[in-house]
């Protein structure tokens, strides 16, 4: 098979993360990660099938790892080498269209009986990344058993297996995992009926976020802070009430909350605000523009960072993670799979379109360096075809001159 590999190199992780500070992606063409031909992975077991990806996206946290910025926190919950990719659509062996649930949890290793989250339904949370039959590995695209999406060829459980509806095209099934991420911070969310929302970020995973609040909460109010006009525009057609340049977010927060400005603070602010960024700027920001005892949700993947928590603890604002999916819970009192929802969100909000260029394996390096640079471009998802091309396909017309 055809696969991107990366390898536990730490003089090339180093030279990745300063070509990365230099130039957005620029970690791809020093760093550890290689195109290269490797065996198919082997069948670690009864239950697994083998998936050959039709389009594997390039997510935030894949871009972190290749620009060398990753957290140290996950270096025992993966094993190298690996192959990344985690937002798949493919085929199984009998002609099957699939996308992969890529979480590791207790079904995948075979261990019985099951933690207690996983039991539950909230895999995201399963105890046992590192046990079992198969290498250390929090999710498909971080286990060197299982390869990932961006390769031609991967194992997946069968407990990891959704079967994609036949009306549902390529583009918008490779965004059924990342939304199946924003539901479940949406929901984790618990934003008041008629409440205030503020979402910090407009990349896919705030884009999603927008669009699950408004299929699956009942925010009165939604405010979306979005880098570029595209994707204000974009936010508006998922259902954002307001979208503007994160340094107006605050002004829009305080009229919309009819609240006092207090130094770089506001006296009042959102119920909840959702950040899909995860740096410590956003964080600083999301704490100042919420209520006391409000909640943050900490949506996009976090890093090292410094950041002054008084306001956490003088305004009683909770501050909750939001990572992958399982079961949720929803308002009416139903439970459903995080995936189950996701697949009806990626149809009726149309996510299909927020894919903006593809391209084959053979052209890694441009592809990161346009997905690290996507919003500037007018871009939303950069996916890879891993299976043989001759071309690269842009979909939006502005990408088909890049």
């Amino acid at each position: 098979m055809k696969a991107l590999r990366f390898s536990r190199s730490l003089p090339r992780f180093a030279a990745a993360r300063v070509a990365g500070s230099v130039q957005p992606g620029g970690g791809a063409r020093v760093g550890p990660l290689a195109l290269v031909e490797a065996p198919d992975p082997a069948e670690p077991g009864p239950g697994w099938e083998r998936v050959r990806p039709v389009l594997a996206g390039i997510c935030g946290s894949d871009l972190a790892t290749v620009a060398g910025k990753s957290s140290r926190f996950f270096e025992p919950i993966v094993s190298f080498p690996f192959v990344p990719g985690h937002e798949i659509v493919g085929t199984t062996d009998d002609g099957a269209r699939v996308v992969v649930e890529p979480v590791l949890g207790c079904a995948a290793r075979d261990i019985t009986p099951p933690c207690p989250a996983c039991a539950g339904g909230s895999t995201g949370r399963c105890e046992h990344l590192t046990l079992g039959h198969l290498k250390p590995g929090l999710q498909t695209g971080y286990c060197a058993d299982t390869g990932g999406g961006w390769s031609t060829s991967l194992m997946a459980h069968a407990s990891q297996i959704h079967a994609v509806p036949e009306a549902l095209s390529d583009e918008a099934a490779v965004m059924v995992e990342p939304a199946a991420c924003a539901i479940h911070a949406a929901l984790r969310a618990r934003a008041p009926g008629g409440g205030l929302v503020a979402v910090l970020g407009a990349g896919t995973l705030g884009l999603c976020v927008v669009a699950a609040l408004r299929r699956f909460a009942l925010p009165g109010t939604v405010i979306v802070g979005a880098k570029h006009p595209d994707q204000q525009a974009e936010a508006r057609r998922l259902g954002a009430d307001v979208a503007v340049a994160p340094g107006e977010v605050r002004r829009a927060v305080r009229r919309s909350a009819r609240c006092l400005a207090v130094g770089k603070r506001l006296s009042g602010g959102a119920d909840v605000v959702l950040d899909c960024v995860g740096n410590a700027a956003s964080i600083h920001e999301a704490l100042a523009i919420t209520r006391p005892g409000g909640r943050v949700v900490l949506v996009g993947m976090p890093g090292p960072e410094r950041l002054d928590l008084a306001p956490l603890w003088q305004r009683e604002i909770e501050l909750v993670g939001a990572y992958a999916y399982g079961t949720e819970e929803l308002s009416d009192g139903r439970s459903a799979r995080t995936f189950e929802l996701a697949f009806d969100l990626a149809a009726s909000a149309g996510l299909g379109r927020l894919v903006s260029a593809r391209y084959p394996l053979e052209r890694y390096r441009e592809a990161i360096e346009h997905a690290a640079t996507a919003g500037p471009r007018g871009a939303v998802k950069i996916v890879f075809e891993p299976q043989p091309l001759k071309a690269l396909k842009s979909l939006p017309q502005k990408e088909k001159r890049t």
